[in-house]
């Protein structure tokens, strides 16, 4: 009886169906390249470069001399004989020597890195969050293009973090010396090294950083909006430290080619990754190409984690900027 009633209520005369297409088929639309504007990736990235090195630089320090070869005052491969090498030696400011350059270098980089990204990702991808091969791909092109900006200031930091003060005063006495004594092209020696290393790095990096969110977010979809900044740092951590392990070798190699005759370190007669893959085999082995491995993914997994997680925060802030100036008009 109840069945009836509520049947007959809904065959009210008052209530006519709405006729539809024959094709309609109703979906979710979804808001292409986050809906923000070119510019706004460029400063979200732009912030999130600048946190995550300046908040990881004493280890990106460590790193660098651990990798360096030759009479530098660092020769072992331990972390802490490390450390405590450059406080004896220079104190806790030397494990800052070269920020500097790194703020410099870090903003503009970054901001390249991630629009063209973001850009890559929306061209290549065809709106398919899961299509893996697009961010892969968008990550090398991003840094292609990011590296082209961030090599020369990149020369200049491991100098500095290298050198005492009486090889270099700063960044600008710095790289006043490299253009007279060395030319312009030192600063773009290792520029071929550095993309060969980051295009796996970012490939890598992206694509695992991008499954994981999608995984972390499928896991727990109601509490996504409170676990955001959790959901963020956890893939950016476990994309970083996967990928800086794997890249370690051309990391090392990178090393060498932009320290070179730096406080004592071998200076090769050409850029050829080959000329000192073969130097750093002859004097140290294979271990000598995972030179500071622990430091590095000591580096990349935190700042990976911050990086994203400043990134995503950015873009979260422009969003609702644009949508309140849309409800607004």
């Amino acid at each position: 009886m109840a069945t009836e009633a509520t049947t007959t209520n809904f065959q009210n005369s008052d209530f006519r169906p709405v006729p539809q297409p024959p094709d309609f088929h109703p979906e979710v639309i979804v808001s292409p390249h986050d809906g923000l504007h070119f510019w706004q990736f460029m400063i979200a990235g732009s912030v999130a470069g600048c946190v995550e090195h300046m908040a990881m630089f004493p280890v990106d320090t460590v790193k660098t001399h651990m990798q360096a070869l030759g009479s530098c005052p660092i020769k072992s491969v331990g972390v802490r004989h490390a450390l405590r090498s450059i406080l004896k030696s220079e104190g806790l400011p030397g494990l800052y020597r070269g920020i500097g350059a790194m703020g410099l270098g870090a903003g503009p980089a970054h901001a390249v890195y991630f629009s063209v990204y973001e850009v890559c990702k929306k061209y290549f991808s065809g709106e398919n969050p899961n299509n893996s091969a697009a961010h892969a791909v968008s990550g090398v092109c991003a840094t292609v293009a990011s590296d082209a900006v961030f090599t020369p200031m990149d020369t200049v930091k491991q100098r500095l973090q290298l050198g005492n003060s009486a090889a270099y005063r700063g960044v600008f006495d710095c790289v006043k010396k490299v253009l007279k004594e060395e030319g312009f092209g030192a600063f773009y020696a290792s520029y071929r090294t550095t993309v060969l290393m980051n295009a796996p790095y970012t490939a890598v990096h992206f694509t695992t950083y991008e499954a994981l969110k999608r995984g972390l977010i499928e896991i727990s979809p109601e509490s996504v909006s409170d676990e955001r900044v959790i959901v963020h740092a956890t893939a950016g951590a476990l994309a970083g430290a996967s990928a800086a392990v794997i890249t370690t070798p051309l990391d090392v190699v990178k090393t060498q080619l932009q320290c070179q005759g730096v406080c004592g370190c071998d200076r090769f007669k050409s850029s050829s990754i080959g000329d000192v893959v073969k130097t750093i085999m002859r004097k140290d082995g294979y271990k000598g190409l995972m030179r500071g491995w622990i430091p590095r993914t000591l580096f990349h997994a935190p700042a990976a984690a911050i990086c994203w997680s400043t990134y995503e925060a950015a873009k979260a802030f422009f969003q609702e900027i644009n949508a309140s100036s849309e409800s607004g008009t």
